[in-house]
């Protein structure tokens, strides 16, 4: 069942006001940069992670559903699991020699690991 109002970022959670409607801030607004000009960081990560290893692609600029589809390149590149959150790129794993292989063969050219 759909709500008419769903909570947001920013706090609100009732309203008397029945027209009231919270301001949806769409990320699907931004446009993707190219990739030449993408400047993404590679870097290996075990904090919150229950002790595993996952390579983190942080620094993407664009839709979330075009960091959903790079996430998606990269795990099948990689051939291991992951996902895309909080702008970040997630690959489970130390992968970061493929991730920065795959990168800079699909035009990121100013990919580098930390």
């Amino acid at each position: 069942m759909s709500k008419k109002n769903k909570a947001d970022t920013q706090g609100f959670v009732y309203s008397t006001d029945p027209n009231f409607r919270f301001n949806n801030e769409n990320d699907d607004s931004l446009e993707t940069a190219v990739p030449a000009e993408q400047k993404l960081l590679i870097q290996l990560d075990k904090k919150q992670r229950g002790g595993k290893t996952v390579t983190l692609v942080t620094g993407f600029l664009g839709t979330v559903s075009d960091l959903e589809l790079l996430a998606k390149n990269l795990r099948n590149f990689c051939g291991t699991g992951g996902s895309a959150k909080d702008g970040e790129a997630i690959v489970q794993g130390d992968q970061r020699d493929k991730v920065l292989q795959w990168l800079l063969k699909n035009g990121y050219t100013k990919a580098k690991k930390k």
